[in-house]
């Protein structure tokens, strides 16, 4: 087919067959724009533990002070040397050899002095340089240096752990949710179009049209970042690729879908569009608002990473919405009828009938919805109790879902020096009175030893070593301590930086729940002018909330060997669920209002809602938990819980609360369930008409 067939397929009365290749030129434009801003997003990128911890908490302001002390920031790792039987005179000399070569490289603070193991199997070197400051690329690069010269021979194990071997490793991590997570999502949902489409060009549409608003996203969240100091981290960035890629393909099927049926009814492409659009672009509009006002009540949140999710979770969104609602219908009406082949919707003709799965689903709910609403809740309830089994806080070194060196090096530590820990606490105390400081922290509980450090700008660094294990309740006891003793000074370092982000989390949930429900009750009750039908949308969704949240808890540590759940999981977990599926069940409940206003009655208006709508609602959900689940695929355990629990959720959502739970509530409730709206006053229908209907 060539451009002259493009252009008939689209022409209309008035010359209107101008207007998509107009709408092209102007994306064209938009693109040309936004391609410098795009492609700088990476470098504002950051994934250190300061970036996401509130700028008020103790370990963030002491690693702020430390950048301001002599070299700037540290960079602190600990070289373990390990040999089973024992170390050998030979050991210990390829040890002095390596750190030799080491200093020689590299200006380190101070002479790395070796600590061996009673047990004599364990050789550790702790040495620190400010040589790399806060540049992650370039402490990156001296780590790597450190571990292609301190390598492992003749049965001596050498590992690199240490704070900054951790930070090194989790970017590595970061760096896969670019290149890697964008492929496999646009695979993943090319596969799923293909299936759901069954045409060999039509899923090219949608797909192309996501990666353009994915890369329009890029561009808008590095404005973002440099207009108002935006957040960007791995972690949104690689979830704004997804909700550009899950909410814009749940649009695209929609409208697509739309677009389909009118094309039965209507001659000309660019007519049946323009019909499409006004069926359809209401739900779109009001259920990627929703999604908006959900994802920017984390605004609210004090957690940095917390706080940039919200805006750039709203960035990947409305990009998603304007891309769907402006460039897909401009490409579809060129393309024309033929690009449904081989399922082309003629005009004039009828889909093939056929009995609908979900006509029968909405039929069932339909003649016993108080069985099949109970039934559903005591099965949603079950679920969540197992919540009861999630595990506690995930520690810095089990994090990932494959152990790099730096954690092997830690567990080695662990087991070699079980009296000590190799994790340094960093106290920042006023330099007038840096003396009674040390003094007060080594006459503290569960301090092994405290080293007196940099002294600048008026502040004094002190390195504590405690005596109990990294991230353990009993390190924790001591670290609470220290910050009693020393209530003018900060104390920071990578364990009490954990406790500040667990923290941090406990109050955001706290804060923004209550705004997300109260922010999405408001919008559904203005949408669906009622009060009952939010309300029921609202609890829904909560209730998949929970269930998948429960589901998470039976397997995150019986089947994936997880040894903690990341402290924000909870929250995120919440917004995204909440927000997004209320989005699906706008898409029911709007078209279960169209279909009452056309005078149905409430139990047809459910059953034809649920007829009409079930599909792409179900293909929509197939592609969104697709997405979500690809973050499973991921490194490091808080994108795995999270991608889990959200995909989990979703298909709960879409398949058995949207389908069975609102279709038998909204008919249990009958025009109840639109109170106090207008159609809530219209009459019932007889109670043997009622049972024809589902006859």
């Amino acid at each position: 087919m060539g451009a002259g067939d493009f252009i008939r397929t689209g022409r209309t009365k008035g010359g209107r067959s101008a207007i998509p290749w107009v709408v092209l030129a102007l994306w064209v434009g938009v693109l040309a724009l936004a391609s410098p801003f795009a492609a700088k997003l990476a470098d504002v990128q950051h994934d250190r533990v300061t970036d996401y911890l509130p700028a008020s908490a103790d370990s963030t302001r002491a690693a702020k002070l430390q950048e301001q002390l002599p070299g700037g920031e540290s960079t602190e790792l600990v070289l373990v040397y390990h040999r089973d039987g024992g170390l050998t005179a030979a050991d210990r000399t390829i040890a002095r050899e390596q750190l030799a070569r080491i200093a020689g490289d590299h200006t380190l603070t101070g002479a790395p002095r070796g600590v061996p193991s009673a047990d004599g199997t364990t050789l550790m070197y702790p040495l620190a340089t400010n040589e790399p400051g806060t540049d992650e690329d370039e402490r990156d690069a001296f780590v790597e240096d450190v571990r292609d010269v301190a390598h492992s021979r003749g049965g001596l194990t050498v590992e690199v752990g240490g704070t900054g071997a951790l930070a090194t490793d989790a970017s590595k991590v970061y760096e896969s949710l670019g290149g890697p997570l964008l492929y496999t999502t646009v695979g993943v949902v090319a596969v799923l179009l293909i299936l759901i489409y069954r045409s060999p060009v039509l899923w090219l549409v949608p797909l192309a049209v996501a990666g353009i608003a994915d890369y329009l996203s890029m561009g808008v969240a590095y404005g973002l970042h440099q207009t108002f100091g935006t957040t960007v981290s791995g972690q949104s960035s690689g979830i704004m690729t997804i909700l550009v890629f899950g909410a814009g393909t749940d649009y695209a099927l929609l409208l697509v879908s739309r677009y389909r049926e009118e094309l039965r009814r209507v001659e000309r492409p660019y007519d049946a569009m323009l019909a499409a659009l006004r069926g359809c672009g209401p739900a779109v509009l009001a259920s990627a608002g929703t999604v908006a006002a959900g994802l920017l009540c984390l605004l609210a949140a004090d957690l940095n990473s917390n706080r940039g999710m919200g805006p750039l979770g709203t960035v990947g969104v409305l990009c998603a919405l304007v891309t769907m609602l402006t460039l897909l219908p401009a490409l579809l009406v060129l393309l024309g009828r033929r690009v449904f082949w081989p399922l082309v919707p003629a005009y004039g003709s009828t889909p093939r009938a056929r009995r609908s799965l979900f006509a029968a689903m909405g039929t069932s709910a339909g003649r016993r919805p108080r069985t099949v609403l109970a039934a559903g809740a005591v099965l949603l309830g079950a679920l969540a109790l197992g919540t009861l089994n999630l595990p506690g806080a995930v520690r810095q070194q089990d994090a990932f879902v494959d152990r790099p060196e730096s954690v092997v090096a830690m567990e080695t530590l662990a087991e070699a020096f079980p009296e000590q820990s190799a994790q340094p606490v960093d106290v920042l105390a006023p330099a007038g009175r840096a003396d009674a400081a040390l003094a007060a922290i080594r006459d503290t509980d569960g301090v092994a030893d405290a080293r007196r450090g940099r002294t600048a700008a008026g502040w004094t660094e002190i390195a504590v070593t405690a005596a109990a294990p990294p991230q353990s309740a009993a390190e924790t006891a001591t670290i609470e301590a220290l910050r009693k003793r020393l209530p003018d000074s900060y104390v920071g370092g990578p364990s009490a930086q954990q406790i500040d982000l667990a923290d941090a989390n406990a109050r955001d949930r706290l804060v923004v729940v209550p705004i997300v429900l109260v922010s999405v009750l408001l919008i559904l009750m203005v949408l669906l002018r009622s009060l009952v039908a939010p309300l029921m949308l609202v609890v829904a969704v909560v209730a998949v909330w929970g269930a998948a949240l429960g589901l998470g808890g039976l397997v995150f540590g019986p089947v994936f060997g997880f040894e903690g759940t990341d402290p924000g999981l909870g929250l995120l977990s919440f917004v995204f669920l909440v927000a997004l599926g209320v989005d699906y069940g706008i898409f029911l409940m709007h078209r279960m209002r169209e279909e009452s206003l056309r005078g149905a009655e409430p139990d047809a208006a459910a059953l034809t809602a649920l007829r009409t709508t079930g599909g792409v609602i179900a293909s929509a959900g197939l592609v969104l938990a697709a997405t979500f689940a690809v973050l499973t695929n991921m490194g490091l355990v808080q994108l795995v819980e999270l991608g889990f629990v959200i995909a989990v959720g979703v298909l709960l959502d879409t398949f058995l609360v949207r389908t069975y739970l609102v279709t038998s509530a909204s008919v249990a409730l009958g025009r109840t369930v639109w109170w106090p709206g207008r159609l809530s006053r219209a009459p019932e229908p007889e109670p043997a008409a009622r049972e024809r209907q589902f006859a």
